[in-house]
């Protein structure tokens, strides 16, 4: 599977024109990356001041928008906490909107253990699928932890994140297998990358039979410093290099029209599918 991000936390206009902020925005990046071949979405909502949040109002919004647009297409809200939301406030936007699928950083929301019970009990009565996102070797060793005492399913889908934006670390390929030989062994998982090796790593990451997640949340480069043009760029770029080349959401068996009026590029991009920084 390959997930599209195409904002993340932090991101703004200043960091890039084509970041998307608004609902119709978000529809509209949503759209052109299934075309380029995603197959999944990861959102994020921002407030009116463009900031990070965990709204439930504005999640429910944007996800009417999207599967008006995409009926029936995967999509998975993000429940980061980005240093402002504590483990109460990813609870009440779970318990609140009771999403189909939700990405939940093992760290953040085990900074309460009492309040992750609760979380992890409410998306098991909701039917929330969770995906547990690790960044290092104690994630992991906590996520085990939660997996002998129940908490977490014996078989998890894991998210694996290579690298920090906060940190300003960039992902590099040599991490890559060591990080994957030290998830549980049956587990689902996903690779995500920051930085200009972004890439790379997913394509390493796909030998090694993981989920992909690809866009701008993770990197607005390519390896050599050229700017991706799109969010659409980048996906269109990982999945004709996947072997065989994914093209048109492979995996979702959605409205056909949409699938078949594809174009090769998105009526944004240039010939190349980037930009370069002046």
């Amino acid at each position: 599977m390959i997930m599209v991000s195409p904002t993340g936390a932090r991101l703004t206009k200043r960091d890039h024109p084509m970041v998307p902020l608004t609902v119709p925005e978000i529809v509209t990046t949503s759209r052109a990356c299934v075309l380029a071949g995603a197959e999944a979405l990861h959102l994020h909502v921002p407030d009116g001041a463009g900031n990070h949040s965990l709204d439930v109002g504005r999640y429910s919004e944007d996800l009417t928008e999207i599967d008006t647009a995409l009926p029936g297409f995967p999509v998975q809200i993000t429940t980061e906490s980005a240093n402002r939301f504590s483990p109460s406030d990813q609870l009440r936007l779970l318990r609140g909107l009771a999403p189909k699928w939700a990405s939940i950083a093992v760290r953040e929301v085990m900074a309460d253990a009492t309040v992750a019970q609760r979380v992890y009990d409410v998306c098991a009565d909701t039917g929330t699928r969770v995906q547990h996102i690790v960044y290092d070797a104690h994630d992991i060793q906590t996520l085990r932890a939660c997996m002998t005492r129940g908490a977490i399913p014996e078989a998890p889908d894991i998210l694996l994140v290579l690298g920090s934006y906060a940190q300003g670390r960039p992902a590099t390929v040599d991490e890559v297998l060591p990080r994957v030989s030290a998830l549980p062994e049956r587990a689902r998982w996903m690779l995500c990358a920051f930085g200009p090796n972004e890439h790379a790593c997913l394509h390493t990451a796909a030998l090694l039979g993981g989920d992909l997640r690809v866009g701008f949340e993770n990197s607005l480069t390519q390896a050599d410093g050229t700017v991706w043009a799109s969010v659409e760029a980048s996906v269109a770029a990982l999945c004709a290099h996947r072997d065989p080349p994914i093209v048109g959401a492979a995996l979702w068996p959605g409205p056909q029209d949409l699938l078949q009026n594809r174009s090769p590029t998105s009526t944004h991009l240039n010939p190349t599918g980037s930009i370069r920084r002046p």
